[in-house]
């Protein structure tokens, strides 16, 4: 088992506050986990400088290390290197699509529908239901759909 892997599998039971079908760990908002379990220093970067749920991130963590039996830790934010949507695994891609949210493309140059597939798309607003999103519709099926913004 990787180090502190019981840990890596507690944190990735925390789903993300805005987008709950996937959860911190494959965000990528957990960076690092180091020392003992009786010292644990767990680092976070959040979506971004700004996020919202930044504190929210802090407290779902705490909360889960306390009902699981750890007293002496600490959570450190950073924003070096930056959070990127580069760090979203094929398989995180795949849960936010089966969400109904497209997942980003680098360069957001083809945005797909997570409806019917279709790559004929047009954003509405550069802001969708949460501040990492914009909003969209699809011009083949109609339907509306948020697109998780690049960074």
């Amino acid at each position: 088992m990787e180090p502190h892997g019981k840990i890596w599998k507690l944190l990735g039971e925390i789903p993300d506050p805005e987008i709950p079908a996937i959860n911190l760990v494959e965000l990528g908002v957990v960076r690092k986990i180091e020392g003992e379990e009786s010292n644990l220093e767990i680092t976070i970067t959040p979506t971004y400088t700004g996020c919202p749920a930044k504190q929210l991130f802090n407290d779902l963590i705490k909360e889960k290390l306390e009902e699981n039996g750890y007293k002496n830790f600490s959570i450190t934010s950073t924003l070096y290197p930056a959070w990127t949507t580069d760090w979203l695994s094929e398989e995180t891609k795949q849960k936010l699509m089966d969400e109904g949210i497209s997942p980003p493309v680098a360069g957001d140059r083809v945005i797909t529908c997570p409806h019917c597939g279709s790559t004929d798309t047009k954003m509405v607003s550069r802001f969708g239901t949460t501040p990492c999103q914009s909003f969209h519709t699809c011009n083949s099926c109609s339907e509306p759909f948020n697109y998780f913004k690049c960074h």
